[in-house]
């Protein structure tokens, strides 16, 4: 069993448990992941590892309600446990001191890229950071990630909070007015796709963290696959993190749209018959 030991909401739908899992936190590097089980009954879920402190034995989540597992995960409270919590999983992110390295996150794609951009930043590299979202209330880890990066850039599709635009918008006005010598992008499948255009129109090395479909996280039943470079990857074993260029990002959109109708419908449901909510 897995204690969470805090918990807090960064906004409406998205949260951030800290777990109790020392030897987790000790073998975390950036870019891995975990899968957990809420009990017996749960799925597996695949968590990118936000943060995590060795001293106090725990590492960080930030999950986002968007179906049945994640809305249970986020209405448990600070004392209860998690049944099964499995990681590090993945290739930790290849860190180096570069020159300067652009950052750029989307919606809570923002939690997965905080420990790459502390991590690029103790290498000794300029980290310009940009992170958008939807509008001001769902910007997340803003003073965390203005702590490691030499600029932040906060885009909001509303222009309630910095400047109204997309996160391509906030790259490519970096772009046009330094050398990137690398870029890392995060976030929904369709902004890497579009995040990973604007830096291939200037010839950017680029890597993206894919969020694909995960079951057993070991490379064994192949529902994480993807296309890159004409080859078929597993995510969990040889990603999460690929060139941005050669993926197969139409592919991945469409494999990750397989299920959306069914989850929907089994997250209304449970919804109607568990607290009584119609959406």
């Amino acid at each position: 069993m897995f204690k969470i030991i805090e918990k807090e909401f960064l906004s409406e739908n998205v949260a951030k448990l800290v777990i109790e899992a020392p030897y987790i936190a000790k073998s975390r590097k950036a870019g891995h992941f975990i899968i957990l089980r809420i009990d017996e009954n749960g799925e597996r879920i695949p968590l990118t590892i936000s943060d995590a402190d060795i001293e106090k034995g725990t590492i960080t989540l930030i999950v986002q309600r968007v179906g049945v597992s994640s809305h249970k995960l986020c209405s448990m409270n600070a004392g209860e446990s998690i049944l099964d919590v499995v990681g590090p999983l993945g290739t930790a992110t290849h860190i180096a001191n570069v020159g300067t390295v652009l950052c750029a996150g989307g919606g809570v794609g923002v939690a997965p890229l905080f420990p790459i951009v502390q991590a690029m930043k103790l290498a000794g590299n300029r980290v310009i950071t940009v992170i958008a979202a939807r509008n001001k209330d769902l910007v997340i880890l803003e003073d965390q990630m203005r702590k490691y990066s030499d600029e932040l850039i906060i885009m909001t599709d509303d222009g309630s909070k910095g400047t109204k635009g997309l996160v391509t918008h906030g790259m490519e006005e970096v772009i046009l007015r330094e050398k990137i010598d690398e870029a890392i992008v995060i976030g929904p499948a369709i902004m890497m796709k579009f995040a990973a255009l604007t830096t291939k129109k200037y010839d950017i090395p680029t890597q993206a963290s894919l969020n694909t479909i995960m079951v057993d996280g070991t490379g064994m039943c192949g529902a994480c696959r993807v296309t890159v470079g004409g080859k078929t990857e597993f995510v969990c074993v040889n990603g999460p993190e690929f060139d941005a260029h050669k993926v197969n990002f139409d592919e991945m959109l469409n494999r990750l749209g397989a299920y959306k109708a069914k989850e929907s419908k089994c997250y209304r449901e449970y919804l109607s018959q568990a607290e009584g909510i119609t959406i």
